[in-house]
């Protein structure tokens, strides 16, 4: 998180991270609404994205996504505040699958639902510099 300037942009809250899983939470601000007032379908995105790559880099190899895509199931509007929760669904040397579900804290419905396929390096976070 400390170089993840986007997620701290976001206002990304971290709140449990373990390993092949994180927790997220995010408030909706007024910029992150569209012209309909609802949250950009980006928001959403953004955070389930940032819970993909905790979650897939939480065992200390380093992954990127190579496929992604995500269901929008309810809008969001200011002040609501969502949770991500990834969880590890298939772990290779080399692929790793996540789902992660977004949910409205305010009614507990579900948000979104995410999808994400990673990539997962040769490279270790602890025993190579930062690219």
């Amino acid at each position: 998180m400390a170089k993840d300037y986007f997620s701290q942009w976001l206002g990304i809250e971290v709140l449990e991270i373990n390993e092949g899983s994180c927790k997220l939470k995010m408030l909706i601000r007024k910029d992150m609404l569209n012209g309909f007032g609802i949250a950009h379908g980006g928001i959403a995105y953004s955070l389930a994205d940032s819970a993909l790559a905790f979650a897939s880099n939480s065992p200390g190899q380093k992954a990127v996504s190579i496929e992604t895509s995500i269901s929008h199931t309810e809008s969001l509007k200011e002040h609501d505040i969502i949770i991500a929760e990834a969880t590890e669904e298939k772990r290779s040397n080399k692929i790793g699958i996540y789902t992660i579900k977004v949910t409205n804290t305010l009614d507990e419905k579900v948000v979104a639902l995410f999808k994400g396929t990673v990539y997962r390096t040769s490279k270790n976070w602890l025993n190579s510099p930062q690219d």
